[in-house]
């Protein structure tokens, strides 16, 4: 039980986490989709952040590691499928299946060929950390050359000045959310990998395994409600936003982070393999269905939940 309302708190805390940092994303009014892809889905990614740097520092990168593939497989499948489900299908952009597809595929297999000789070392971190600021540097271009377009248009000067007002008279209350829900994030992810940890010597089973399945689980949980909720207000940029973005940031940032702070040594590839395949399927499976049509059928949803369902008890038996 006590698992259980930690993982509450902390999808709660992201939560809150988010609400602030979306109210200050809104003042410079940037796209549905650039805004999922870097804000909403750091937002929704900071669980797994947060579980990442304190697992690095209690010197556990490995339940990190099984976190992130885990996140990325259960973002792929079971919030991709879970959300095509329940709403009945999702329309893509031509765009998004061209371009970010590709790129958040790229990002999400860099790890994979890092981890070919059995580790993830400070180097390795550095290489996942460039991606991922070259991935977001080329979205903050493409937001000033808008900005040099909305200043041609004539009027930036008095927009600028009235968001700046609108900045400082909610600046106060926002930023206090945002703190509270980071504190709250860093508290309940500390409880988190000590219960993994502590779980894992009882019971015998691979710390990896219980951040991959049960970790990964209670940290996607913000993407889920997040697609789900996106797809049901036809807002299919943020959708793919969210669930692209996560990957990115899962798949580079995070392990960049963790793999600076806690180098993950002498791992043993058998234990990540099973891992390994289904996040390559998920992928090809993902690609394959939003090409199409351009739509994801509920079919090829059910076929997402399926192989959630085949790789947990693949790594639990």
């Amino acid at each position: 039980m006590a698992l259980l309302f930690f993982i509450f708190i902390l999808i709660k805390s992201a939560d809150l986490t988010i609400e602030a940092l979306k109210s200050l994303a809104k003042k410079f009014g940037t796209g549905t989709f650039a805004l999922s892809a870097i804000i909403l889905a750091m937002a929704t990614s900071l669980p797994e952040l947060f579980v990442g740097i304190t697992s690095a520092i209690e010197e556990t990168p490995s339940l990190s590691l099984g976190n992130v593939l885990g996140a990325n497989i259960a973002n792929l499948s079971l919030v991709v499928g879970l959300a095509g489900l329940i709403t009945g299908g999702v329309f893509v952009h031509e765009k998004v299946v061209t371009r970010e597809i590709l790129l958040a595929t790229g990002a999400a297999v860099l790890p994979i060929f890092l981890l070919l000789d059995g580790s993830l070392n400070r180097v390795d971190g550095l290489v996942l950390l460039s991606v991922y600021f070259a991935y977001t540097t080329s979205f903050f271009k493409i937001r000033f050359l808008e900005i040099g377009r909305y200043t041609m248009g004539g009027n930036y000067i008095l927009r600028f000045v009235r968001h700046l007002g609108e900045v400082e008279q909610k600046a106060d209350k926002t930023l206090g959310h945002l703190f509270v829900g980071i504190a709250a994030l860093l508290f309940s992810s500390n409880f988190i990998v000590e219960f993994a940890t502590d779980f894992a010597k009882a019971s015998g089973i691979s710390i990896f395994v219980i951040g991959v399945i049960v970790i990964s689980l209670g940290t996607t949980l913000p993407e889920v409600v997040v697609s789900i909720q996106s797809l049901k207000k036809s807002q299919p940029g943020v959708f793919f936003g969210n669930i692209l973005g996560s990957l990115i940031v899962n798949s580079t940032l995070i392990l960049g982070v963790v793999s600076v702070i806690s180098p993950m040594e002498g791992g043993n590839m058998g234990d990540y393999i099973a891992a390994l395949i289904t996040l390559v399927v998920t992928l090809l499976l993902f690609w394959l269905f939003t090409r199409t049509k351009n739509r994801l059928e509920r079919w090829e949803a059910l076929t997402l939940l399926l192989v959630y369902v085949i790789f947990a008890v693949v790594e639990f038996f």
